[in-house]
């Protein structure tokens, strides 16, 4: 339907969505990236060494216009960006104290910056979302850069049908968004296996955790991004380290969003439980 077949309410309504987003969304300095090695949900509460990394960053960061975040807990058939003005925070998780399921993150949505993420994205025709909010992929982390709750937040769903060259190609057509003051955040785990967690073990991993944990870290510096496309080809210790992808997709999002000779540095750099990695990288 053309612009002018519209009705003029629909119309009207358009343009002025149009007209928020050049306003609240204009030319900035490219906004670093962020993947966030989130770990347990109870580092939401917890002031430990990962939650005081994130706010060393948060601190070090320009105040973005708004946040996209992709969480590895958010998963679909097709893609999806929350378009609600007031998302939900969702306790997806279970078995931890009732301190945790009463956080509350209240952040406001941006069905501006929904839209605008949607005109993006050309490998695919992103839905708008008004029921999922925020899973503790993304406000167990936004939380610690951002207390105040004062940033607006939208979610960027995972096609769990589709590749992982698939999601890093997507992830370079936000590009353009870090030129309008968005901060983009993947939120997720390195290696992450947790039928192999050791309880006993808090402060290191298995051998091939840490191996693989090390070898990533390698490619991240050398800007080997097809090698960590590539990861199932990487033997036992990555096998082992990403028995299902949701959580190292992220991953991908960030460092598709790399730019020529753009820097990147690493922290929170440590394997915990056997097979878990909190290695987080931060690009710009």
């Amino acid at each position: 339907m053309s612009a002018l077949a519209l009705p003029i309410s629909a119309y009207a309504m358009k343009i002025n969505a149009l007209s928020k987003i050049v306003s609240e969304f204009g030319p900035t300095k490219p906004m670093p990236v962020l993947f966030l090695g989130h770990g347990s949900p109870m580092n939401a509460i917890e002031l430990n060494e990962f939650s005081k990394g994130w706010r060393t960053v948060g601190k070090s960061l320009p105040v973005p216009n708004a946040v996209l975040c992709i969480s590895a807990h958010w998963e679909t058939k097709g893609t999806f960006v929350t378009a609600m003005q007031k998302p939900r925070t969702i306790h997806d998780f279970g078995g931890f104290p009732q301190e945790l399921f009463d956080v509350q993150y209240p952040a406001p949505g941006s069905p501006e910056l929904a839209l605008e993420a949607q005109r993006q994205l050309k490998m695919t025709e992103a839905g708008l979302d008004e029921s999922w909010g925020l899973d503790h992929g993304a406000w167990s982390v936004i939380k610690h850069l951002y207390p105040e709750a004062n940033i607006p937040v939208i979610q960027l769903s995972l096609d769990y049908s589709k590749s992982p060259q698939y999601h890093y190609d997507l992830a370079g057509e936000l590009a353009e968004l870090r030129k309008k003051g968005i901060l983009i955040v993947g939120s997720g785990n390195m290696v992450h296996n947790l039928r192999t967690i050791d309880w006993r073990n808090p402060d290191s991993g298995f051998d091939w955790a840490v191996e693989a944990d090390t070898k990533m870290r390698e490619w991240i510096a050398a800007g080997n991004h097809q090698a960590l496309i590539d990861y199932e080809k990487g033997g036992k210790a990555f096998s082992m380290s990403i028995p299902t992808p949701e959580h190292y997709l992220p991953l991908l999002y960030t460092l598709g969003l790399q730019g020529k000779n753009e820097e990147v540095s690493v922290f929170n750099a440590k394997t915990i439980m056997g097979s878990i990695s909190m290695t987080s990288v931060k690009i710009g």
